[in-house]
């Protein structure tokens, strides 16, 4: 059998974030309906080891057009896949100049079960989790918001500022980090869609007068509080993934109307949220407006005024991995990109 193999390098260069962002909101969207499954993610934490090892499998069913013998259903076609992506996630990386997050995401063919693909999984959850969060601000975020924040100078953070760029009209991006150079190339890395990047010092600073905001950071404690967002506000919170990390206070979490990407994820692996129920300031589950999925469906309400504080809390998901990897092989077999080779 013939798999194609894309580098990290092939899959920035086939997976461009707009793309990316439509087959987000397309595969958010049919999981609603009920046209994906997928598990919780396994996660392996032996006590002395240097990070974690995550699994997560992920099915999608055929597409409008795909039928059940479609040859290319775990690339780009219409028919059915399932996914697998295991990621290590070793928080000493970047001090040593690599992305914390790397491993594979490989797709399988949905009828026989054949590997079709292997991609770099650090350049899919790069470009996902920010593609997600353009899709989470274009429907939840006020439509006359001009400026934006970023608390976080990884690169998380960087894919977010050139997914976000085009999404609303913003006129400003203000960027905090602890380590002050680091948010200072990143403001430097501002392109066009910004009329001015300025480098906060602090995260309150940063977070004074924006309109959308988005925590990218690995913190174990808030780094984002209550009292320090205007009305109206839209917050992504993308940078926590396990129950041990949060980058929000508890009352952020109460105040908010509060979108996920899966109620599942978020009961099991948002650290706020379980803390802010044994906290007494949510009663649970039912704090939970809707997941972004049932919002593009237009099965739930979003944004209901100017003046209400919203919240997208991304885990991330398989099902985003696979949508993702498929819009990757799609776009690399157009522009002939990636190895070809034969198991």
């Amino acid at each position: 059998m013939r798999v194609l193999v894309l580098s990290h390098r092939d899959v920035l260069a086939a997976l461009q974030p707009e793309a990316c962002a439509e087959a987000m909101a397309a595969a958010l969207a049919g999981h609603a309906r009920g046209e994906t499954f997928m598990p919780l993610r396994s996660v392996m934490m032996p006590p002395d080891a240097a990070g974690l090892l995550g699994l997560m499998p992920g099915w999608r069913g055929p597409r409008d057009g795909g039928g059940g013998d479609d040859e290319d259903d775990g690339g780009g076609g219409g028919g059915a896949a399932f996914a697998l992506k295991a990621v290590c996630v070793m928080p000493g990386n970047p001090a040593r100049g690599l992305d914390a997050h790397q491993g594979l995401v490989t797709l399988f063919d949905g009828q026989t079960g054949e590997p079709t693909a292997i991609l770099d999984a650090s350049a899919i959850t790069l470009i996902r989790t920010a593609a997600v969060t353009a899709v989470a601000t274009s429907v939840l975020a006020r439509p006359d918001a001009r400026t934006l924040a970023i608390i976080g100078a990884g690169t998380q953070a960087r894919a977010h500022l050139r997914a976000l760029a085009g999404v609303r009209a913003f006129e400003q991006v203000s960027i905090y980090a602890p380590t002050a150079a680091h948010a200072r190339q990143l403001a430097g890395q501002a392109d066009d869609g910004f009329e001015k990047a300025c480098v906060a010092s602090s995260a309150a600073d940063a977070l004074r007068g924006a309109d959308v905001v988005v925590t990218a950071t690995s913190s174990r404690e808030p780094v984002l509080r209550r009292e320090w967002l205007k009305p109206g506000a839209h917050v992504n919170a993308v940078g926590a993934s396990t129950p041990q990390a949060r980058e929000l206070d508890t009352a952020t979490v109460a105040a908010s109307a509060l979108f996920c990407d899966s109620r599942e994820s978020l009961r099991h692996e948002a650290g706020e949220f379980r803390l802010a129920i044994a906290d007494g300031l949510i009663a649970g589950e039912e704090h939970v407006r809707a997941e972004l999925g049932e919002v593009l469906a237009g099965t739930a309400a979003g944004r209901r005024d100017a003046a209400e504080l919203t919240l997208f809390r991304s885990l991330g998901l398989a099902i985003e991995d696979l949508a993702a990897a498929q819009c990757a092989v799609a776009a690399a077999t157009e522009q002939g990109l990636g190895t070809e080779v034969d198991l």
